[in-house]
C-alpha cells in the first residue's frame, strides 16, 4: 500500500486505458436490435484564446456529467468538441502578439485540447472541428451563397 495518494499516476493510468479503449468514440448502432436512444450533448465551442478558465471548466463539467449519466442509462450520447476560431479576433490577437494568425490559433487549440484531455472529459475527439479550417468554413460560405441565390439572405438598412 502507498503512503500517499498520487493523483497524477491514477489519472495517467485511467486516461491511458480510456485512450486505448477509445472509450468516448460514438458509433451508429447498426446491430439491427432495438436502437438505443440518441442524445447530442454539445457545449459551446470555445474561442481558442490560449488557456481554459474556470468558466470553461464549469461549462464542460456540467455537460460531461450529463453525458456520463445518459450513457449509464443506455443512451448513445455524442459529445463532440470544436473551436470557434474564425474571424478578426484571432487575427487581432495574433498581430498583437507578433505571431501569424494560423500559428496563434492552432497553438492555442492544441493547448486547450490538452487541458480538456487532462480533465478526462468524455469528448469524442474524432468529431472535432475548427471553424477556421477551410474544410469547415467552405460549407458556411456555400450555404450563404445558396441563401443569397434564393433571396433568403439580403442586405437591408433597418433601425435596430
Amino acid at each position: 500500500m502507498q503512503d500517499k495518494y498520487n493523483h497524477l499516476d491514477v489519472e495517467r493510468s485511467a486516461q491511458a486505458q480510456w485512450i486505448a479503449a477509445d472509450a468516448y468514440r460514438v458509433t451508429e448502432d447498426t446491430s439491427g436490435k432495438k436502437p438505443k436512444g440518441k442524445y447530442y450533448a454539445c457545449s459551446m465551442l470555445p474561442y481558442p484564446s490560449g488557456k481554459l478558465h474556470m468558466g470553461h471548466v464549469r461549462n464542460y463539467t456540467i455537460n460531461d456529467m450529463l453525458t456520463r449519466y445518459l450513457r449509464m442509462k443506455g443512451y448513445n450520447v455524442l459529445m463532440p468538441m470544436g473551436w470557434d476560431a474564425f474571424g478578426l479576433p484571432a487575427e487581432n490577437a495574433a498581430m498583437k502578439n507578433g505571431v501569424p494568425p494560423a500559428q496563434w490559433t492552432y497553438d492555442n487549440i492544441a493547448y486547450m485540447k490538452k487541458q480538456m484531455q487532462a480533465m478526462g472529459l468524455a469528448i469524442d475527439w474524432s468529431r472535432e472541428v475548427a471553424t477556421c479550417d477551410p474544410s469547415y468554413y467552405k460549407w458556411n460560405q456555400w450555404l450563404f451563397l445558396k441563401m443569397l441565390e434564393k433571396g433568403i439572405a439580403y442586405r437591408k438598412t433597418q433601425v435596430v
